[in-house]
């Protein structure tokens, strides 16, 4: 696999490096030797992230893990990685064509690997009436929901308005202005 690591407000060191290369190397046999890995790491306070994305044909297996210790970090990271790789090979209708950057031992290996299922609990239905973005952010605040799906008026296409997550610093920044 070829590995583009990159480092934001953190040096990638050797050490960093090495760790990264060998804990998704552990996921190496899954793929073919052409494989590209990128990965980012950052630091903000005592947040340690990384961010790690492989694009196969079709689709792109992405995870990101944080922890205050960016080595803990890297190991959680490959945990998910590996089940999400398991879960797309379930995923694969055509293997010889979709699975163009797996390798052919991981195709074939028989799978043992209990995933949980997708279950769909509860599902709406709704008529849908053309609404303006001001209007359907009423009905939003009005319902208490952090998002709402509305038919706009203006574009007759299917829209969502929804509510940003701030952090605090990020309201103690606004109070100050």
């Amino acid at each position: 696999m070829r590995y583009t690591i990159t480092g934001r407000n953190i040096e990638v060191t050797p050490g960093l490096k090495a760790a990264v290369e060998k804990k998704i190397g552990k996921l190496e046999h899954f793929f073919t030797p052409d494989t590209e890995v990128i990965v980012a790491l950052s630091a903000q306070k005592d947040r340690q992230k990384i961010e790690v994305t492989i694009p196969v044909k079709g689709s792109t297996i992405r995870a990101e893990e944080s922890s205050t210790d960016m080595y803990v970090s890297i190991d959680l990271v490959e945990e998910v990685i590996e089940r999400q790789i398991r879960r797309y090979r379930k995923k694969l209708i055509d293997k010889k064509q979709a699975a163009i950057s797996f390798s052919q031992a991981f195709i074939e290996e028989e799978d043992d690997y209990q995933d949980d299922e997708i279950q769909i609990v509860k599902s709406k239905k709704f008529a849908i009436k053309p609404t303006v973005p001001e209007e359907a952010c009423l009905q939003m605040e009005m319902l208490g929901h952090s998002f709402y799906v509305f038919l706009n008026a203006d574009t007759d296409q299917v829209n969502v308005v929804y509510k940003r997550k701030t952090a605090p610093t990020d309201l103690l920044n606004r109070n100050s202005d």
